[in-house]
C-alpha cells in the first residue's frame, strides 16, 4: 500500500470550529485505554486488517514513564466515539519539530458529524502548544475520501520520495 503524505504548517490556518454541545474533546486518560484499544481494532478492521493491540503496552506508550504517543479523544454522552494518535517528528535540517497524525478514527454511527474535523483542530492546538511548526498525516494512495478530507482542512500534498526500510529489533 502506497501512502500519500500531507502536511500543514501550523499557524497558517489555526481556525477552530465551534464544538457541538454534545461533543467533548480532551487528552486521553489511562482509564480510556480499553475503549481506545477497541476503537483501534475497529480502525484496523475498517482497513481490512486485524489489530494486535496489547492493553498494557498501549497504556505504557501513552502514560508510562517515557510516553511515546499523545492520544486525543472525542467523547459523546460519556462514550469515546473517536480518537487521534499523535507521534513526534523532527526535521534536523530545519530545526523544526512536527507531529504526525499516526491514526485518526471516528466510530461508525458518528461519521459525517464533524468529529474528525474537531479532532484535527485539537491535534493542531496540541502540536502547536508542544512547539511544533507542522502537522503531518499519511493516507493510502487510493483513499480519495481521506485526501479530500485532509485537503479540505488546509493540508497540502507532499511528494513521498525514496524508500523506507524497516529492521526488526
Amino acid at each position: 500500500m502506497t501512502a500519500t503524505l500531507l502536511q500543514m504548517p501550523l499557524g497558517e490556518d489555526d481556525t477552530v470550529a465551534a464544538l457541538p454541545e454534545t461533543l467533548r474533546l480532551r487528552p486521553a486518560r489511562a482509564t480510556d485505554v480499553p475503549a481506545l484499544s477497541a476503537l483501534i481494532a475497529d480502525h484496523a478492521a475498517f482497513h481490512g486488517d486485524k489489530a494486535e493491540t496489547k492493553l498494557a503496552r498501549l497504556a505504557d506508550d501513552l502514560f508510562g514513564e517515557r510516553p511515546w504517543l499523545t492520544a486525543l479523544v472525542a467523547e459523546k454522552a460519556g462514550r469515546i466515539v473517536g480518537y487521534c494518535l499523535l507521534a513526534p517528528l523532527y526535521r534536523a535540517d530545519l530545526s523544526a519539530r512536527g507531529m504526525e497524525i499516526h491514526q485518526i478514527f471516528v466510530a461508525e454511527g458518528h461519521r459525517g458529524e464533524g468529529v474528525g474535523r474537531h479532532l484535527i483542530d485539537c491535534a493542531r492546538r496540541t502540536a502547536s502548544q508542544m512547539g511544533c511548526t507542522y502537522l503531518s498525516v499519511g493516507a493510502a494512495t487510493g483513499n480519495f475520501q481521506a485526501h479530500r478530507f485532509y485537503e479540505g482542512l488546509a493540508f497540502r500534498p507532499q511528494p513521498v520520495t525514496g524508500m523506507r526500510y524497516l529492521q526488526a529489533l
